[in-house]
């Protein structure tokens, strides 16, 4: 039987992006909205004891608003403050709809956290918060920076766009090329985020990656034929033509030489690759083109052995060129390692600096240094990735590789 708060933590999961944004469009002020929908979980928490309601989001974004009336009624200056928010007091009543009904809120609130006078770490953190629902932690670990960094930042932004105030809609077409690294960096976050949770109890969390194919697809409306919006859709597609063989019955992440390559979804795969075949011929490379050219040869590939493993290689050699991302280079000595020469792999493993708190890098070099029979160093390089994963499901993974190992 479903539970008030799994219901609650369900719309949270599912709808936390739609229902914040139609707040921040309501109220003006992303923090107002934040608290006000916070207070609206707790409500629901009392309230839906007695019975679930049939549209919870809707309910959510009824009693959020009125929580926004109730909190501006209480804050000084409450004058001021009623007439900047203008009708709250006449429009919130029951519904068994949602009450947001603007086209899309959550591409206008995307392309807001995206404006021009943020910068775009902090750009792409405040979209993670109110689009896709991710923690502070989650979005500190993505950055690979502290909580209390990473609390500050968003603090630091959110303030930004009420004192610049900064207008919540999408920009006119002659400013969204200004906006698109932000705004496309802040998608593949959200799909990297749902392709593979960075905390909880499940690896996957296909709302948020299917959300972000949805959002790349608007955009690409908006944009049409722009290379760098077809690359991210491509890799995204791709990568999620394959997510039904991501995890096993029980939730554990399969590797990709061990998925079933026959439920892989060829024509999805097929359609991606056509679209990145035609944008890659206008001869405007970028860092998403090339990732999607990566996940096609990956996707092509019939079997493990038939990767184009040089090729890959080359790849993210120059993918390395349009980017100083230290997990690109980790991906880059991955695939060195796959064309036979572990040893040069492992060697730019341990000239990546930075990464020490990143659990794939000692799974990676785990995994290398098992095959070179080095069992001992790959036990600790294990033991580690083990302390520093978040997500029950990768922690069994890597624990089963622990236990795999070899007695010396």
């Amino acid at each position: 039987m479903t539970t008030p708060t799994h219901a609650i933590e369900a719309v949270f999961r599912e709808e936390h992006g739609l229902v914040l944004a139609g707040l921040i469009r309501y109220t003006g002020d992303i923090q107002l909205a934040e608290d006000a929908l916070q207070d609206a979980c707790v409500a629901a928490l009392k309230s839906w004891n007695a019975a679930i309601p049939r549209n919870p989001a809707a309910w959510l974004t009824t009693a959020a608003r009125r929580k926004a009336i109730d909190r501006v009624r209480r804050a000084k200056n409450l004058d001021t403050k009623y007439e900047a928010l203008g009708y709250l007091g006449a429009s919130a009543t029951e519904t068994d709809e949602p009450i947001v009904t603007v086209e899309d809120e959550r591409l206008r609130l995307i392309f807001t956290c995206c404006h021009p006078a943020i910068g775009q770490d902090a750009s792409v953190a405040l979209t993670l918060r109110t689009v896709g629902g991710l923690s502070t932690p989650e979005i500190a670990r993505a950055f690979l920076v502290s909580e209390a960094t990473m609390a500050q930042r968003l603090v630091r932004v959110k303030k930004k766009i009420k004192e610049a105030g900064i207008p919540y809609r999408v920009p006119d077409s002659t400013d969204l090329p200004e906006r698109l690294p932000a705004v496309l960096a802040v998608i593949y976050l959200i799909f990297n985020e749902g392709y593979a949770a960075t905390a909880g109890d499940s690896h996957l969390r296909s709302s948020l990656s299917d959300e972000a194919v949805r959002l790349a697809a608007i955009v690409d409306h908006l944009l049409p034929r722009e290379p760098e919006v077809v690359g991210l859709l491509t890799l995204m597609e791709l990568h999620d033509a394959r997510s039904g063989t991501r995890v096993d019955a029980h939730g554990i992440p399969v590797l990709l030489p061990d998925q079933d390559r026959s439920r892989w979804d060829r024509n999805r795969i097929d359609s991606a690759v056509s679209r990145l075949d035609e944008v890659v011929a206008m001869r405007l490379p970028g860092p998403y083109q090339i990732q999607a050219a990566i996940a096609a040869l990956h996707a092509q590939a019939p079997d493990p052995d038939a990767t184009d493993w040089d090729q890959i290689a080359e790849l993210y050699s120059a993918l390395e060129r349009f980017t100083d991302s230290k997990v690109v280079r980790l991906n880059h000595a991955v695939a060195v390692a796959m064309t036979g020469d572990r040893p040069r792999a492992l060697a730019m493993i341990h000239d990546i600096d930075g990464l020490a708190g990143y659990p794939y890098l000692h799974a990676a070099r785990a995994a290398l240094l098992r095959d070179e029979s080095r069992i001992d160093e790959a036990r600790v390089a294990y033991e580690q990735a083990v302390e520093l994963t978040q997500t029950a499901p990768e922690r069994a993974f890597l624990e089963q590789q622990l236990t795999e190992l070899p007695r010396e």
